[in-house]
C-alpha cells in the first residue's frame, strides 16, 4: 500500500503551486496555481501566453503537465484550493470543468469577485465547500483541513489520508498575523503520525528579520497619520484583509477617514457575511468609497453597475478628498494615476504595504516616481505573510513527521540546515513514494 506525490511545480520557486497525490485508485491535486516568477527571473505575465492553446502552455511549462485535468474525460478526483491567491489557484480555468473544486467558501466569494474585478475567468461550475476540521473525501482520500493565519482570508492547511498514510501540506501560513491564536490552537491540536510534510519555505534564503504583528503595523500607521499634514496615500493588496483591518483601526484612533476604491468596496462587502470586518453597507464609521473612472465606467458598460452603485451613500468624490486631504487615508493602486491628478494633494505620503519585490514591476516604479515629484514622502510599513525560520522549525516539530519535501521555496537546499527530520530533495515532475 503506497501513496505517490509529483510535485509539479514548487520544488524550486515560490508560486505556482501544483502537487499531485495518487493512490492505488486515485488522483487529486493540492492548489494549481499561476506562476509568480517567469523564465527570465522577472515577474510573470500570463499575458504574454493568453492565446496559447493548453497544449501549447503545457509544453512551455506554463500548465503542469497533469495527466488527465484538461481531457474531455478527466481522470482528477479533486482540486483542493488552499487559499485565494493566485500562485495557489490561477490556473484553474484550463482545467475540465467536471473535475470537482474543493475550497473554502469566502475563497469561492473571492474568486468570483476577481473574475468581475480582475478579469480573470476563472469560474468553477460545482464548487464543493470544505469546512475547517470536519474531514472530506475525494476518491479515496480523507482531507481534514485546518485553518491557517496567512495574509490571504480563508487560508488552510490539509491532513490528506489514504491507504494507511498520512501527509501534511501546509499551504501558506504565519504565526503573527491577525490570527495568531489559529497557529497557537493548532501547535495544541495538531495531527500526529505524519509520514511525509510538505512544508512552504517563502522567507528561507532571505533576510531574517523580526516580522511585525498587525499590532505593530496600527502603531506605525497611527504615529504617521497623526504627524501628518497632507493626504496619506497607501499602496497594499485589496484582499489582505488583515492589513486593510489593520489601517482602518489606525484610522479610527487617529480620526482619518479610511477611502477604498470600488474592487475593495466589494471585497469587504462580501466578507463581512464571514467575520467582523468593516464594510460600508454595514454602518462602519470613517469608511468611503472612490470611484475611480476607469474601474466604474467598465463597470456599467458590462451592465454591472450594480456593483458601483450599492455604495453610492458611502461615495466620496475628488473634490470632497481636496478640500481636507489631511483628513483623509486612500487606498491606492499605480491603475488610479489618472485619478489622483484630479485630487489636489502634495507633501503627502506613500505607505507601500506590500512585498518589496512588486516594486520592481515598471508600473509601481513609474507611479512610485511620479509620487516623488509632487513631494511625496515613502513609507516602508508591512509584514510578511510567511512563517520566519523559527515558527517554521516550530510547526515541523510539533508535527513530527517521518519526513519533509520543500515546497513553495527558492532554497530547498538549506531545509537540511533548519529542519531536524528527514529532509527529502525532489525536482519539479519527480515521483516520491510515501
Amino acid at each position: 500500500m503506497k501513496v505517490s506525490c509529483k510535485i509539479h511545480r514548487g520544488t524550486n520557486e515560490i508560486g505556482g503551486t501544483c502537487i499531485e497525490l495518487q493512490s492505488s485508485i486515485s488522483r487529486i491535486l493540492l492548489d494549481f496555481g499561476m506562476p509568480l516568477i517567469g523564465k527570465s527571473g522577472k515577474s510573470f505575465n500570463f499575458a504574454d501566453f493568453r492565446k496559447l492553446s493548453v497544449a501549447e502552455l503545457v509544453k512551455q511549462g506554463i500548465l503542469p503537465n497533469v495527466h488527465g485535468a484538461y481531457s474531455d474525460k478527466p481522470e482528477i478526483d479533486g482540486v483542493i484550493i488552499s487559499h485565494p491567491h493566485a500562485d495557489h489557484y490561477g490556473l484553474i480555468k484550463y482545467l475540465n470543468k467536471d473535475i470537482p473544486i474543493w475550497l473554502g467558501e469566502a475563497t469561492h466569494r473571492i474568486l468570483e469577485l476577481n473574475n468581475i474585478f480582475l478579469r480573470q475567468n476563472n469560474k468553477i461550475n460545482n464548487p464543493k465547500y470544505y469546512e475547517r476540521e470536519k474531514p472530506f473525501t475525494a476518491g479515496n482520500f480523507i482531507i481534514t483541513p485546518y485553518w491557517a493565519d496567512h495574509s490571504a482570508f480563508d487560508s488552510y492547511s490539509f491532513l490528506v489520508e489514504a491507504e494507511g498514510k498520512r501527509i501534511f501540506y501546509s499551504g501558506d501560513f504565519r504565526s503573527h498575523g491577525r490570527k495568531a491564536k489559529v497557529y497557537k490552537w493548532f501547535l495544541k491540536n495538531a495531527p500526529q503520525n505524519i509520514d511525509c510534510l510538505l512544508i512552504e519555505g517563502t522567507t528561507i534564503g532571505r533576510k531574517q528579520e523580526d516580522h511585525r504583528t498587525e499590532d505593530d503595523i496600527i502603531d506605525e500607521l497611527i504615529g504617521l497619520f497623526k504627524k501628518s499634514v497632507s493626504i496619506n496615500y497607501i499602496c497594499t493588496s485589496s484582499q489582505n484583509i488583515d492589513r486593510l483591518v489593520s489601517i482602518y483601526k489606525a484610522c479610527l484612533n487617529s480620526h482619518k477617514t479610511f477611502v477604498v476604491d470600488v474592487y475593495t468596496a466589494n471585497v469587504l462587502e462580501a466578507l463581512s457575511d464571514f467575520a467582523r470586518i468593516p464594510s460600508p453597507l454595514k454602518g462602519f464609521s470613517n469608511l468611503k468609497v472612490f470611484f475611480p473612472y476607469r474601474l466604474t465606467t467598465n463597470l456599467f458598460k458590462r451592465g454591472l453597475g450594480k456593483m458601483a452603485n450599492k455604495f453610492s451613500k458611502a461615495k466620496i468624490t475628488k473634490d470632497e478628498i481636496s478640500q481636507n486631504p489631511s483628513n483623509f487615508v486612500v487606498l491606492v493602486r499605480s491603475s488610479m494615476k489618472n485619478d489622483l491628478l484630479k485630487i489636489t494633494a502634495d507633501n503627502g505620503s506613500l505607505i507601500y504595504s506590500m512585498w518589496e519585490g512588486y516594486k520592481e514591476q515598471e508600473m509601481t516604479k513609474q507611479f512610485i516616481d511620479w509620487l516623488k515629484t509632487k513631494n511625496f514622502k515613502i513609507y516602508n510599513i508591512h509584514t510578511s505573510g510567511h512563517a520566519d525560520i523559527d515558527t517554521l522549525k516550530e510547526f515541523a516539530d510539533t508535527l513530527a513527521p517521518k519526513s519533509i519535501l520543500p515546497i513553495h521555496t527558492f532554497n530547498k537546499k538549506d531545509y537540511k540546515n533548519i529542519f531536524s527530520q528527514k529532509v527529502i530533495e525532489i525536482n519539479d515532475n519527480e515521483v516520491i513514494n510515501i
